[in-house]
């Protein structure tokens, strides 16, 4: 069973091919935006802003990454919801750090932050829906069947 999902939501099946695809273009970005800025050609300003966009990425990187674990694993809603709200304002400033830098790095992670403008509404919304409660729902069976190693969502 799922917690309250606000509207909206896309199938579980969509997550893993979109994140497939975003991080590939936030690797790619990240590659035109070296390659240019890094260049024996480039001028000082854009060598700075890649290493600005550089520091930038690594800690959008982090943010990412410890979401899922607040989110799933902690069953903390609110601080999931402001660590996204956090990473998407970062990636909004390193797609223009970057785009800056390198035109088609910049526009390579825009597909990144509309999807994460989206999954900040859907953080936001399930913890809104749930009360900002997710931990409190799980039980450990099913209403109507024998007891397993799975977690259900108590929806009552």
């Amino acid at each position: 069973m799922a917690l309250k999902q606000p509207p909206y939501r896309p199938p579980p099946q969509v997550f893993g091919p979109a994140w497939t695809l975003l991080y590939g273009l936030m690797g790619y970005s990240a590659y035109r935006a070296y390659s240019v800025g890094l260049a024996p050609t480039a001028s000082i300003e854009q060598h700075l802003l890649t290493k600005q966009g550089a520091t930038l990425y690594t800690i959008q990187l982090g943010l990412n990454l410890i979401w899922m674990p607040l989110f799933f694993v902690a069953k903390r809603p609110i601080e999931a919801t402001i660590d996204i709200v956090a990473l998407t304002g970062v990636t909004g400033y390193l797609t223009y750090v970057w785009g800056q830098v390198d035109g088609v790095a910049g526009w390579a992670l825009v597909p990144y932050l509309a999807w994460l403008g989206f999954a900040t509404y859907l953080s936001a919304g399930v913890g809104y829906l749930n009360n900002w409660d997710t931990a409190s729902k799980e039980v450990d069976f099913p209403p109507s069947s024998k007891a397993t190693d799975t977690k259900y969502v108590d929806e009552k």
